[in-house]
C-alpha cells in the first residue's frame, strides 16, 4: 500500500475541522462552491467519478481520499473508478501537449521585440 489512506482521511477531515475553526467563511464558501454543482441534469455518481479524475489531475491527495470514499459510499466500482482514471490520464497527457505548445509559442512571443 502507498498510504495509509484511511488514517489519513482521519487526519485530513480533522485538518479539516480546524482550518473551518480558523477561517470559518473561506471553509462557507468552499462548501457553498461545492453544493453549487449538485442536482443539476449530472447524477450523483458521474459528479464523484468527475470528482475523482479531477482529484488525480490536480494531485490532490485529500480530494483524492475524500471522493473515493464518497465514491464507495455509492457504490461504484472499482472499474468505473479505472474507466474514470483512464479520462484523466488522457486529459493529463493532453494538458501537457498544450500547455508545451503554449510554452514555446510564449517563449517564441518573448523573443521576438
Amino acid at each position: 500500500m502507498v498510504m495509509d489512506w484511511r488514517r489519513f482521511l482521519a487526519d485530513m477531515m480533522q485538518a479539516f475541522g480546524r482550518l473551518a475553526e480558523a477561517a470559518p467563511r473561506t471553509v462557507a464558501g468552499y462548501k457553498a462552491l461545492h453544493a453549487a454543482g449538485a442536482g443539476g441534469s449530472l447524477d450523483e455518481r458521474t459528479r464523484e467519478l468527475i470528482c475523482i479524475a479531477v482529484a488525480v489531475t490536480t494531485r490532490c491527495d485529500g480530494c483524492i481520499a475524500s471522493h473515493l470514499q464518497k465514491a464507495r459510499d455509492l457504490g461504484i466500482s472499482r472499474e468505473e473508478i479505472a474507466d474514470a482514471l483512464g479520462v484523466a490520464v488522457a486529459m493529463n497527457a493532453g494538458a501537457a501537449i498544450a500547455y508545451s505548445s503554449r510554452a514555446l509559442d510564449g517563449f517564441d512571443a518573448l523573443g521576438s521585440r
